[in-house]
Order: C-alpha cells, then sequence, then structure tokens
C-alpha cells in the first residue's frame, strides 16, 4: 500500500490543449477515491499520468515516498484495470490471470497460490478453465480485476471499468469492487463519468471540468455543500433545479424572474439583506421542491411528464420557460397538463453568483 501524492500536476499537449491543469491533491494510503466528470474533463488523462502512460508536462508525482515522474509504468509498483477487458481470447481463465507473473518468472508454485487466492476472491474459482468467449461481460470484468489483484500492487488504477456493462451488473460489480478494497486495504483510484457509480464508490471525490479541479470531498459533503453551480447541477440525479433571477425582500424573500414571475423563497434562505435587488442563481434539489399547502407561499407550475420508478415520483414540470423537476414520494400521480402549487422546503435553498458559478453560501 502507498500513498499518492499529485503537486500542480499539468498536461499540455503540443497544439497548447491543456489536459489537466495544476491539479494537486493526496490519495491517502489504503484510500479509495474516485476521480469524475464528463468526457473530455481531464480524468482518464490524470489517471493516466499516475500510471506512466502519459507524460508529465510540469508537477511532481509521488508514489510512496518515491517521485515517479521519470520512472516507466512497468517500475511504479501499480495495477490498472481499463474499460476494454483486454483478455488474452486464446487463453484461458487461469492463464490470463497468471500470465504478468509467469512472465516476470515467479516461481509456479507461487504462481498457483496467487491466482487461486484471486479467484476465490472473486468467485472465478469454477470459470478457470474457460476462455473469455465463454464468459458474461462481468465475468470477463471479473477476471480483469483478477489480473490485477495477483500482482498485489501498491496502488490500484481503474479506468471506468463498468461502463460496458448492463445497469443490474454494474450495480453488482460496485458492491464487488467496494468489497474487495474493503478486504485488501490497497490504494485505490477508480475513474468514472458516472455520477451515482463516483457517490457510491468514493471515499472521497474528485469532480473535474474541463482539466480542472472543482471541488474534493466526501460524496455526502460534496451533494451538500457543493462549491460551486457545476458540482450542484453534476452531483446528484435527477439534477438539481436552478433558476436565476433578482433577490428582492418586502415581506420576506423571493426570486424575481425577468418574465415577471416570482417564486417565494423559504423563510430561513440565506440572503444578506445587502443582496437585495442582486441577481443570483437560487438551486433547489428535486426532492425540496414539494407542494405547497393550501396556506404556504408557493408558485404554480404545469405539470408536464410523470415518471413513477417504483420507491419515488419524478414529476417534470414547466414554469414558464424554464424546466423544473420535484422528486416526491409515490402516491396518487399529477395529470400532464394540469397545475401544480409547489414551494421550496426550509434549509434547501443554494445560491450561486451567475458571474463565477461559485457557492455563496456553503453551510
Amino acid at each position: 500500500m502507498a500513498r499518492v501524492q499529485l503537486d500542480n500536476l499539468r498536461k499540455v499537449y503540443d497544439n497548447g490543449h491543456v489536459g489537466v491543469a495544476g491539479a494537486s491533491f493526496e490519495v491517502g494510503d489504503g484510500e479509495r477515491l474516485v476521480l469524475v466528470g464528463p468526457s473530455g474533463c481531464g480524468k482518464t488523462t490524470l489517471l493516466r499520468m499516475i500510471a506512466g502512460l502519459e507524460a508529465i508536462t510540469s508537477g511532481t508525482l509521488h508514489i510512496g515516498e518515491r517521485v515517479v515522474n521519470d520512472v516507466a509504468p512497468k517500475d511504479r509498483d501499480i495495477a490498472m484495470v481499463f474499460q476494454s477487458y483486454a483478455l488474452y481470447p486464446h487463453m484461458t481463465v487461469a492463464e490470463n490471470l497468471s500470465f504478468a507473473l509467469r512472465l516476470r518468472g515467479m516461481p509456479a508454485p507461487e504462481v498457483a497460490e496467487r491466482v487461486g487466492t484471486a479467484a476465490r476472491m472473486l468467485g472465478l474459482d469454477a470459470l478457470l478453465a474457460r476462455r473469455p468467449a465463454q464468459l458474461s461481460g462481468g465475468q470477463r470484468q471479473r477476471v480483469a480485476l483478477g489480473r490485477a489483484l495477483v500482482r498485489q500492487p501498491q496502488v490500484f488504477l481503474l479506468d471506468e471499468p463498468l461502463s460496458n456493462l448492463d445497469a443490474k451488473l454494474r450495480a453488482g460489480m460496485r458492491v464487488e469492487i467496494a468489497r474487495l478494497h474493503q478486504r485488501l486495504g490497497t490504494t485505490m483510484v477508480y475513474v468514472t463519468h458516472d455520477q451515482v457509480e463516483a457517490m457510491t464508490l468514493g471515499q472521497r471525490i474528485v469532480v473535474m471540468h474541463e482539466g480542472e479541479v472543482q471541488q474534493i470531498d466526501t460524496p455526502m459533503a460534496l451533494y451538500q455543500h457543493p462549491a460551486n453551480r457545476f458540482v450542484a447541477t453534476f452531483l446528484g440525479s435527477p439534477a438539481m433545479n436552478v433558476l436565476r433571477g433578482q433577490v428582492q425582500h418586502a415581506d420576506g424573500w423571493s426570486l424575481a424572474l425577468a418574465d415577471g414571475r416570482r417564486v417565494p423563497l423559504p423563510h430561513d434562505a440565506p440572503l444578506d439583506p445587502a443582496w437585495h435587488g442582486r441577481t443570483l442563481d437560487c438551486g433547489v434539489r428535486p426532492e425540496h421542491l414539494l407542494p405547497a399547502a393550501a396556506t404556504h407561499a408557493g408558485f404554480e407550475a404545469m405539470v408536464d411528464v410523470v415518471e413513477p420508478v417504483g420507491s419515488e415520483v419524478y414529476v417534470n414540470l414547466r414554469f414558464g420557460d424554464d424546466a423544473l423537476v420535484a422528486r416526491l414520494a409515490p402516491g396518487e400521480l399529477p395529470q400532464p397538463g394540469h397545475a401544480l402549487r409547489m414551494c421550496i422546503a426550509p434549509g434547501a435553498l443554494h445560491l450561486f453568483d451567475p458571474a463565477s458559478g461559485l457557492a455563496l453560501t456553503r453551510g
């Protein structure tokens, strides 16, 4: 096991494109850290720099106590699992698992012991004689994990390893990876574009956008206290609702939209009296957008599409030109085309500066 330390790590390509702009953070010894962001944000580039598959333009990378900027990938004591399974089709599962160890000239008894341990851990015991073509997608991914596992590296690097699986298999493999990490305690850096995967797998999450680190924190801290509008809207499904308008204080706070519509804000909204008349982005999570009681100040929105998903109901609303989503408990479903009076739950308002996107209140 080892910690991974990134100090102002940058990747600039020959054409001037900045792939990663000065990433600085530490992956603790034995920590499971997730890099998440949309396609092209630099997360895979950053992982490949840690692996030694991308040259570092500037900055310093430590694995353990060593600076490894110029250390070859094979000498960094890391193991990587790719998005594609990259299994040798002509080899059995056992041969795929043992290939790297045999290549190193490891004694046969030790190879057999490591392969047996990995196979038992990943439930591959009965599949050792099969070839990849005879395996399901989930089984192939477990073999790919096992091939990294048998090497017993200091650091595991996983690059979107579940993206080729269907939803049910992805959910099962997330649990397996978390369970595997708990048993091994090995430092793990995991890349994904799927924010649900990031929230469920990461002990801490690094959110990236356009080559820059936006925020680093635990999943719930990111969800409850996003540093900026991008993090707020990227994490959470359905995404946070955001309305832009002028905050006004007269018999309570309200948000006046450009077309004259008005949204009453919660009595405990974290607004400074000096902000009266200031244009802000006001965000509210779908679960905090609620039907308003008859005596409660609210606003009317038209039901557009209703999505019952069992334990909850997503109600897509039209509010003028704005689209909103409310997450409601199951019950009698509202009908498309009908008006609903909605309100924002107390303690649920997020405020962002429209120009910078930075959160004005983070709790």
